[in-house]
């Protein structure tokens, strides 16, 4: 049964244009001006990814950033900057810039993490299957960085019934004029 509701869960993501099923992070090691790789989502969205080397991220990133986005680390619940925030804006990838996620898809999910029931667009995220910590789960990367976000797990409210639990750290929130 929780296969059927994944499933579903799923090709109404897909069905929405939320979801990416490309799987492909940027190679690291090459210049912070090497964002020539380009992916493409379907046949209308393409994506220039950002390529840079581990130091290079060290000096854009504050320390807590560089952990959650490149080494996959995760802040403390209800921690983070974001996870009690109730204004209204846009939630942008620290990393990167790229808008991410609304705070009209922001919902209160308890877990102490911010939570959004979908991302912007297809163009914003890349899914992975993560096994870390003996678990099965569904690792959230910014599409065009790479960087860590956080999990996103078949429990959230309607439309989607899905819950992207997201690392504050991750973030920048823009508040709306």
């Amino acid at each position: 049964m929780k296969m059927i509701k994944t499933l579903a869960s799923v090709i109404l993501l897909l069905s929405l244009g939320a979801c990416s099923t490309d799987t492909s992070l940027p190679s690291t090691g090459k210049p912070a001006d090497a964002t020539t790789t380009t992916t493409a989502m379907n046949k209308n969205d393409t994506v220039q990814q950002i390529v840079r080397s581990d130091e290079e991220w060290k000096k854009t990133l504050t320390p807590e950033q560089y952990h959650i986005l490149r080494e996959k680390g995760t802040e403390r619940a209800f921690t983070g900057k974001y996870w009690d925030n109730h204004e209204k804006g846009k939630y942008y990838c620290a990393a990167c810039n790229t808008l991410l996620f609304l705070s009209d898809e922001k919902f209160e999910s308890g877990c102490g993490w911010p939570s959004f029931t979908m991302p912007f667009d297809s163009s914003s995220c890349d899914y992975h299957v993560d096994t870390s910590f003996g678990m099965k789960r569904t690792e959230v990367t910014c599409k065009k960085c790479g960087g860590h976000l956080g999990h996103v797990f078949d429990d959230g409210p309607p439309p989607t019934g899905m819950r992207y639990c997201i690392n504050s750290g991750s973030l920048v929130f823009e508040k709306k004029e």
